[in-house]
């Protein structure tokens, strides 16, 4: 069946695997994707929604270097939401509301236009490994199928156990078998190994609640959309809901508290600290009379609703009495129940940044396997491993990117550098270069790096350049021309700022706190000059943001180079710390466990002090 040997086979077809599979196959490589269920490729496991605070980030990253999770999202969106609007453009962080089954559907065609991808259906095993290095996977047939590198993005399949209250069954996800072989071999081949934990509430019958109780959480009255390309706006939204659990709820969740596996010891490990369980959030915030509960929409036409707020692990009959005591759920008839589901995972730090193993050559892990939670980490993980998978096997250069670069280089430099014993959230408050890593600017930054490596088409390239180009000009308008007093000062006095007594240049009256663009084009020549040249709403948003906070990008943008000439400080490979006596024991132990490409990637280990970094650089000659 499998005669030719494989550039690339990918395990596993969720987020990771879908975007790792798109990654190696658009850049040339001959790649198999292998999941235990066709019909579950880019499966959205629990809640019908893309982005989010820093995940939308991430998702606009994923889109300007080549990948497909902005795209699938928008052709699949039933509402779109940009959260944050009220603070500075560093928040604003875009999120849609999807069609769980067209969202399904669209990866599952994305992929299969890619004529580099092929598909089977099986469980893989095992791995098939020649001296260090993975040159192919085993499956549960005993089919064995040969590659050149091999990623795994096996999610919660691993071992997985779900539990409901007291019973306990094997499973990857509800209704689906879990996968066996591959930890018991990746730990007798010295990877060291954990279990985590995390939970999905109950799905209801959307015609069995009253909306009319429930306060309306509608969508953007101007929707934008993630791709960078021309992807379909919504000139149609569902909204959601939101109403609040009470006392009375929570107390009839606390009689379920001693069959709850969180509770009585069956779960042992640790799941998401910021996306609790409601019985989590019960016994630790037990102040709190109501937590909120979003009701969203799992489609367009399907009458399935996901209960966010509510995700829970004890007994159906304990879920089903106190939901029913929720406002507009009186009359509610589930779908399925909540659960939660314990699934082993192998701590990141046996990676390097490409995401390829430190012990096996040619093997890559992505996703929820390196402890993380959510769709959109673990799609910039699986793009990643795809993309360096194809650039190895082909000799070329690897592709990483920096703290200041993306997101995604914050996430992967997380878990490589500090690992993770619970599953790991993206927030903005990660990265400290955020003013530079806004959701608007993620094209500028990546996509020539997605052309210059194969994957981002001329297309993106050129409307990107453009993009730059338009956002330039205007800015430049903006140094260049002044504005009369008559003409500035009724819009001064409007928004509450102080008028001008003589002509000033429009970038200095624009960078007023007050100020926005839509001020600026109530002036004639601002306007004639902005559709004279055709700007539309993304260069419009650039040049504000750009005039409005260029002291704040600037300033960053020199934090960022001061530490750059740490990172480019390197470590020789194979380093034995142990001879450098004057370091701490603990950072001995530290750097040889992690061992550090760089002084800045040893600087950001916990357990190293500044004094130890001292040390390395009188040691480096530095």
């Amino acid at each position: 069946m499998f005669s030719e040997e494989y550039d690339v086979i990918v395990v596993g077809g969720g987020h990771a695997g879908a975007e790792a599979a798109a990654a190696a196959g658009s850049m040339g490589s001959s790649t198999l994707l292998v999941t235990m269920n066709l019909q579950t490729i880019g499966q959205m496991s629990c809640n019908p929604a893309m982005g989010g605070i820093a995940k939308g980030q991430i998702i606009r990253e994923i889109d300007a270097l080549g990948g497909y999770s902005g795209i699938v999202s928008d052709k699949s969106s039933i509402q779109f939401k940009m959260l944050n609007k009220s603070k500075g453009p560093a928040m604003w962080s875009p999120r849609t509301q999807n069609d769980r089954m067209r969202f399904a559907e669209e990866w599952r065609l994305a992929l299969e236009k890619n004529p580099n991808v092929d598909f089977y259906q099986e469980m893989v095993s095992g791995l098939l490994i020649e001296g260090d290095r993975a040159v192919g996977v085993r499956t549960s047939l005993g089919i064995e199928i040969r590659s050149k590198a091999v990623v795994l993005t096996n999610g919660t399949f691993l071992n997985g156990l779900i539990h409901i209250g007291e019973k306990q069954f094997g499973g990857g996800r509800a209704g689906e078998r879990a996968a066996t072989g591959i930890t018991e071999q990746l730990i007798d081949l010295g990877f060291s190994s954990g279990r985590m934990k995390t939970g999905t509430p109950p799905r209801v019958d959307g015609r069995s609640l009253n909306y009319d109780v429930m306060i309306p959480q509608p969508g953007d009255e101007q929707p934008s959309r993630f791709s960078y390309l021309e992807t379909p706006i919504l000139k149609e939204q569902r909204d959601c809901h939101m109403t609040h659990t009470s006392e009375m709820v929570h107390d009839l969740l606390r009689e379920g508290f001693d069959r709850s596996p969180m509770f009585n010891g069956r779960i042992k490990s640790v799941g998401p600290r910021y996306c609790p369980s409601i019985e989590d959030k019960i016994n630790r915030f037990a102040d709190k009379s109501s937590h909120q509960i979003f009701v969203e929409p799992e489609g367009w036409k399907t009458v399935e609703v996901y209960v966010n707020g509510f995700s829970t692990s004890l007994p159906e009959e304990v879920q089903f009495n106190a939901l029913r005591s929720v406002k507009g759920f009186e009359k509610v008839k589930f779908f399925r129940p909540g659960y939660a589901i314990e699934y082993d995972y192998f701590p990141p730090t046996q990676l390097r940044h490409t995401l390829e193993t430190k012990i096996v050559q040619n093997l890559y892990f992505a996703g929820q396997i390196n402890g993380t939670t959510g769709y959109e980490e673990a799609a910039s993980q699986g793009l990643m491993a795809g993309i360096n998978a194809h650039l190895k096997i082909h000799e070329r250069e690897a592709f990483t990117l920096n703290r200041d670069e993306a997101y995604i280089g914050v996430l992967i430099d997380d878990l490589i550098t500090k690992g993770t014993e619970e599953p790991y959230r993206m927030f903005t408050s990660r990265a400290e270069y955020r003013t530079l890593l806004r959701q608007d600017n993620a094209d500028l930054r990546l996509t020539p790096k997605g052309y210059a490596i194969g994957l981002a088409s001329s297309e993106r390239l050129k409307r990107m350049e453009e993009k730059q180009s338009q956002s330039n000009s205007f800015v430049n308008f903006f140094k260049k021309t002044s504005v009369q007093p008559e003409d500035i000062n009724p819009i001064l006095k409007a928004v509450g700022s102080s008028p001008v007594r003589q002509s000033d240049k429009m970038f200095k009256v624009f960078s007023r706190p007050k100020m926005t663009m839509h001020h600026m084009l109530q002036l004639d020549h601002v306007l004639d000059f902005a559709e004279a040249n055709g700007f539309d709403s993304e260069v419009l948003e650039q040049t504000e943001i750009q005039v409005k906070y260029s002291g704040y990008i600037e300033k960053e943008k020199n934090n960022a180079d001061k530490l750059q000439r740490l990172e480019n400080v390197k470590i020789p490979d194979g380093f034995d710390y142990s001879k450098l006596k004057s370091l701490s024991f603990e950072a001995r132990e530290k750097l040889n466990g992690i061992k550090p490409v760089t002084i800045a990637q040893a600087s950001r280990i916990s357990g190293v002090n500044p004094s130890d970094i001292s040390v390395l650089l009188v040691y480096l000659g530095r």
